[in-house]
């Protein structure tokens, strides 16, 4: 299962407005995405497209998370959310 590894920039985590964008992202996407802090048990990955989820997961500025797809154009979904991730929302 692909998966990519991203460091948070948005300066205040995936709370809010970058919860939000990154939710709308995940669910555009033509596979299921999966997200979880970097080095927690797979079975604790939420699904990415979940604006609560994201804002309960807890992922704060600089944290690294870990993205997960499976099926056709996962690649492609996940490199597409890195983007979403790697740029500071708050800062726009």
């Amino acid at each position: 299962m692909p998966e990519r590894k991203v460091t948070v920039a948005s300066r205040v985590g995936l709370h809010a407005r970058p919860a939000a964008i990154f939710a709308e992202a995940a669910a555009e996407q033509p596979v299921e995405v999966t997200i979880a802090m970097d080095g927690a048990p797979e079975d604790e990955a939420m699904d990415a497209s979940s604006i609560l989820s994201l804002m309960s997961l807890g992922a704060s500025h600089g944290d690294v998370v870990v993205l997960r797809a499976d099926g056709a154009g996962a690649d492609q979904a996940l490199d597409a959310l890195v983007k979403v991730l790697e740029t500071d929302h708050d800062a726009e």
